[in-house]
């Protein structure tokens, strides 16, 4: 019975032995392995032997990119006004060796650093500086992070600023600024639009007057062409009619009335042939070649 108890103790105990001496290491996991206290070696994914009671595996390590939010901080600007900064940093742990003994715990200094380095640069930029500058302070806040962490055995791979939030009051004054601003770009447009308008309307009146004009110039210069041959025509037709001077003052006299219409005609022109003409004509007529008698 004595023997059956040994042997079941020592089967546990063998078994107890196995179950520490067998370690499996997941992917993308890592373990630091102490002996008698003193770093002895790292485990890599896959299976693993150490020496029971002897070798001590600390907590694994988690080699794959990890994504850490901050609580948003209070940052004081170039102006002295005081925004509100959301952080996201995104890392990764590249020597479990180094992120297990040179640094207690690499998270609370990341965001530590994070919160130092976010203000070393906010406090050089103006508010509308900073709000438009967002690439700019990730960069340099990755170069400080990733420099001051490589000895950590960590990668900070980027850092994003989740959201900057200034003062109500300086939320409301830039609501005001930028309603005014719309407003003033409206205004503008349709002063613009207005302008242009009115050149547009003038410019149509000005070729509607021009060709209106060149309308008028047209038809005086075709209705004086008109007149030019009438005239000739007639002309042709007297001369070739052979009219004596008779016919010519007799068509006077019918053009006179058509002359006196005139408000304006206060003088009359008469040519000296026309007179002569009106003098033969008179002859012409019974009794006009009647001569007052002489004693």
């Amino acid at each position: 019975m004595a023997e059956l108890i040994v042997l079941g103790i020592v089967a546990l105990f063998v078994l107890v032995t196995l179950a520490k001496s067998v370690r499996i290491v997941p992917q993308a996991r890592a373990g630091v392995v102490e002996r008698l206290g003193r770093y002895s070696r790292t485990l890599t994914p896959g299976l693993a032997l150490v020496v029971p009671f002897v070798d001590r595996i600390r907590p694994l390590l988690d080699l794959r990119e990890q994504v850490v939010s901050f609580e948003p901080q209070p940052v004081i600007t170039e102006d002295n006004l005081v925004v509100s900064i959301d952080t996201v940093i995104y890392f990764q742990v590249t020597d479990p060796k180094a992120a297990t003994y040179e640094i207690a715990n690499y998270i609370q200094a990341i965001e530590q650093l994070t919160v130092t380095t976010l203000r070393n640069v906010i406090g050089g930029m103006a508010l509308e500086a900073t709000l438009t500058s967002r690439d700019d302070i990730n960069g340099q806040l990755r170069g400080v992070l990733d420099e001051a962490t490589g000895k950590w055995g960590i990668r900070v791979n980027r850092v994003e600023l989740k959201a900057i939030d200034p003062p109500g009051s300086i939320k409301d004054s830039m609501e005001k600024q930028m309603r005014a601003d719309r407003e003033k770009r409206a205004t503008i447009l349709n002063a613009e639009g207005v302008k242009q308008s009115q050149i547009l309307t003038a410019e149509g009146e000005k070729q509607s007057a021009i060709l209106r004009a060149e309308g008028q110039r047209e038809a005086q210069i075709l209705q004086a062409e008109g007149q030019a041959k009438a005239i000739a025509t007639v002309f042709a037709a007297i001369h070739a009619g052979d009219a004596d001077p008779k016919l010519l003052a007799y068509q006077y006299l019918q053009v006179l009335p058509q002359i006196a219409q005139g408000e304006s005609n206060k003088v009359w022109i008469i040519p000296s042939e026309v007179t002569q003409a009106l003098g033969q004509l008179t002859k012409a007529l019974p009794g006009g070649d009647t001569k007052p008698p002489t004693d």
